[in-house]
């Protein structure tokens, strides 16, 4: 079984069809989305129409809970964007979204954690910053969930711990934004360092799970261009360069 991890599009449906058009030439059995999926500064609408008749399972993100449950005049500059850009159908799409689901017995699927969609699972925000989890904050953040893999998004870096007793997490990094900055809980930066799109492909083999973790070339600088377009410069370095 090879399962295609795509997570955190963010409305970049040009680094959406880059990452797609990869995962056509590794022979996967399916493609899973973890969520945040039209938000951004980009093209939102044209993401949701690029996915919806792929009918993928899709778990949604903080994103789309946000799109459904605030209203306009809360919502930020991303969620505003997508919201103004997206049609009725499309919304109703989102808004059905799962907030976690179990693709077998062994793999489930989160954006955040599996108790939230707005919890780092892999990394840890301190007063000095972003600094990767240790394996006894991821221990507890997974809990008792006996998922054999647990794929999570959300930090948009591409990261995999196995715990002690066996059990992996992976974050397959972002499709569509490479790098944010955020204030919660304290002021730090998620960067992953090159303007690249990231997926990951999740391998049941004979002796276990095993991860890939992908980069994929696309015309980042177009991107970058586009979100100036959409008065998002806030975007764009992140988009040519990987930071912020």
């Amino acid at each position: 079984m090879k399962i295609a991890v795509i997570s955190d599009i963010h409305g970049n449906v040009a680094a959406l069809d880059a990452v797609l058009a990869d995962i056509t030439s590794r022979q996967v059995d399916q493609i899973v989305n973890l969520g945040d999926i039209c938000s951004g500064g980009l093209f939102p609408r044209e993401t949701a129409d690029r996915l919806m008749p792929l009918g993928l399972p899709t778990i949604r993100g903080n994103h789309e809970r946000q799109l459904s449950e605030q209203p306009r005049e809360r919502m930020g500059l991303s969620d505003r964007h997508a919201y103004d850009q997206l049609g009725a159908e499309q919304l109703a799409w989102l808004a059905a979204l799962p907030t976690t689901m179990r693709l077998s017995r062994d793999v489930l699927l989160v954006h955040g954690t599996p108790d939230s969609d707005l919890t780092y699972f892999l990394e840890t925000v301190t007063e000095e910053g972003l600094r990767e989890a240790t394996r006894e904050e991821v221990q507890h953040r997974a809990g008792l969930t006996d998922a054999a893999v647990i794929l999570c998004g959300h930090t948009h870096i591409q990261r995999v711990m196995t715990l002690d007793d066996g059990r992996m997490i992976m974050n397959p990094g972002s499709v569509g934004l490479p790098a944010y900055a955020d204030d919660r809980p304290h002021a730090h930066r998620a960067e992953s360092g090159s303007p690249h799109a990231r997926y990951a492909v999740l391998s049941n083999e004979s002796d276990g799970w095993m991860v890939e973790l992908l980069s994929v070339d696309y015309d980042w600088e177009q991107a970058a261009r586009d979100a100036e377009a959409n008065a998002r410069t806030d975007c764009s370095r992140a988009l040519r360069t990987g930071r912020v």
